[in-house]
């Protein structure tokens, strides 16, 4: 209910390059990419993603993991990144 939209906000933001999600394992991960750090931030900040991240430990669980790159990763990339990187929210 509050995923899917945080989700098409994402889509929608200014400065994503990329943005899927995938599920692996029974776990569903979001990849997104942007032009920079402010527009990732200036997303995180929006009431949409505030609203969602509120109630996101009473109805999930999960990690994140950001890093900086010269160039958008594969999935499968990310993915390796995410195992040996992510930190638990």
């Amino acid at each position: 209910m509050l995923a899917v939209p945080a989700f098409r906000a994402a889509q929608k933001a200014a400065g994503c390059l990329f943005c899927e999600a995938k599920k692996r394992d029974g776990y569903h991960h979001t990849l997104t990419v942007w032009v920079d750090k402010q527009s990732m931030m200036a997303y995180r900040s929006s009431p949409v993603h505030r609203k969602t991240m509120k109630v996101f430990a009473q109805i999930a669980q999960g990690k994140v993991c950001g890093y900086e790159a010269n160039s958008i990763p594969t999935w499968q990339e990310a993915l390796l990144t995410f195992d040996t990187e992510a930190r638990v929210v």
